[in-house]
């Protein structure tokens, strides 16, 4: 019994140490660790290894090919017959070894192709770690925010608690009707209640950010910076000043890699009309377990080369040439309007983080404003000078201002990492 208990107790502790691990992140540390823990950036770093893996298999073809081989044949005993005399067939072992070569264009221009996808796996290796630090940086921003706006409304809840058990007193006493406390005790159970959502939106924040940075779901996390400290006006105004080179986009760059490829691969059709050469080289020896003379016609050493020239294939190889040659085509108009398109978006991401700025500060000096109102109005109540409907229209306008300044604040964090993540900047 005494044992059991000791093992219950035991795997108390180290389940409530697992409960109350901790972690305290900036917002730097988190994408370093996020680059470290991602599962979906290790798929990547694995992908990116296949290419490598597929890459070499192509490099192999042009590579001599040597097998060995050995066989042992037991006749039992036969003897053939022929005619006037027979022949014994003994038992023998044969072994050998062959190295053969095959060179064609096509086995270039394939190496070629696996030279070209490596290249793409290897940038979008570094494009999903690009994502994976932007969502870490959005659900860090996200939960800051959240942090804030129940700071916000727990400290606004805490008025209206207040303002009820004022008017509570003066209803008990005979100086306020029951009517003016049950408004204010509506407007507290809405305060209530938009402060639960907010902290409910805030641990699925936490929860997104455990998965990203590949956490247990019982990690309790800390962040270390503030949104105020993290949304700077200059680094904000720094970034709408930053030039655009589509060449440091990513997917600018996989569209290059596709126009490369897609060159090849014309490039590939037309080798099939070329011929291909195929060289061999063999060694066998044979050997008779058997001390009488034996007709050996199996030849030590032997060496060939055949050429394989294509002559006529009813028009296939032109219209496959053909094909490839528009897809070329069509790969270079897609290049054409990718460049232009990002141009485009570049300028559209620039007008809406100057904007989303712009509509932040309103938003925030509203906030700041519409609190003040409140304050007043509320001082006022207690004075008997403002009346309970005054403090609940007050409470709802600030909600409002609350929310609006949360919208702004988001839709600032979000138009930011979307121009940095075009811009391919930290």
């Amino acid at each position: 019994m005494r044992n059991r208990i000791i093992i219950f107790m035991a795997i108390l502790s180290f389940s409530f140490a697992n409960a109350q691990e901790k972690i305290s992140l900036s917002l730097e540390d988190a994408q370093k660790y996020a680059l470290e823990h991602n599962r979906t950036l290790k798929n990547a770093s694995l992908e990116f290894q296949k290419a490598e893996a597929s890459r070499w298999q192509s490099i192999a073809t042009m590579l001599p090919q040597i097998s060995a081989s050995a066989e042992y044949d037991n006749m039992f005993g036969y003897k053939m017959d022929l005619g006037e005399f027979q022949i014994s067939m003994p038992n023998s072992i044969t072994y050998g070894a062959t190295a053969s070569v095959a060179l064609s264009g096509a086995q270039v221009v394939a190496v070629q192709i696996k030279d070209i996808s490596k290249k793409m796996a290897d940038i979008s290796q570094q494009q999903t770690e690009q994502q994976v630090t932007d969502q870490v940086k959005t659900l860090y921003y996200s939960a800051l925010v959240l942090e804030k706006t129940a700071a916000l409304l727990e400290e606004n809840l805490k008025n209206l608690q207040k303002l009820l058990v004022f008017t509570q007193k003066s209803v008990d006493v005979g100086m306020a009707e029951q009517t003016d406390a049950d408004l204010i005790s509506v407007q507290v159970a809405s305060m209530k209640t938009n402060v639960n959502a907010t902290r409910r939106s805030l641990e699925m924040a936490y929860n997104s950010l455990r998965l990203q940075l590949g956490l247990d779901v019982d990690t309790n996390i800390e962040l270390t910076q503030s949104i105020d400290e993290l949304m700077g006006v200059d680094s904000s105004l720094a970034i709408l000043n930053s030039s655009f080179d589509p060449e440091n986009n990513f997917d600018f760059r996989l569209m290059q890699q596709n126009l490369q490829l897609a060159k090849k691969q014309v490039s590939a059709q037309k080798w099939a009309y070329a011929p291909s050469l195929t060289a061999f080289y063999q060694y066998t020896q044979k050997e008779y377990m058997s001390d009488e003379a034996t007709m050996n016609s199996t030849p030590p050493n032997m060496f060939g080369v055949s050429l394989s020239i294509p002559i006529f294939s009813g028009g296939s190889r032109k219209k496959a040439v053909k094909e490839a040659a528009l897809n070329f085509q069509q790969q270079l108009n897609t290049y054409e309007d990718t460049r232009e398109s990002l141009i485009i978006q570049h300028r559209q991401l620039v007008y809406n983080l100057k904007s989303n700025f712009e509509t932040y500060e309103t938003q925030l000096q509203n906030l700041k404003v519409v609190q003040r109102v409140f304050d007043n109005i509320a001082r006022k109540y207690e004075q008997g000078v403002a009346s309970s409907l005054d403090v609940t229209n007050a409470g709802s306008d600030l909600i409002d201002a609350q929310n609006s300044y949360v919208q702004a604040l988001l839709q600032v964090v979000n138009a930011r990492i979307e121009l940095e993540q075009l811009l391919n900047v930290d």
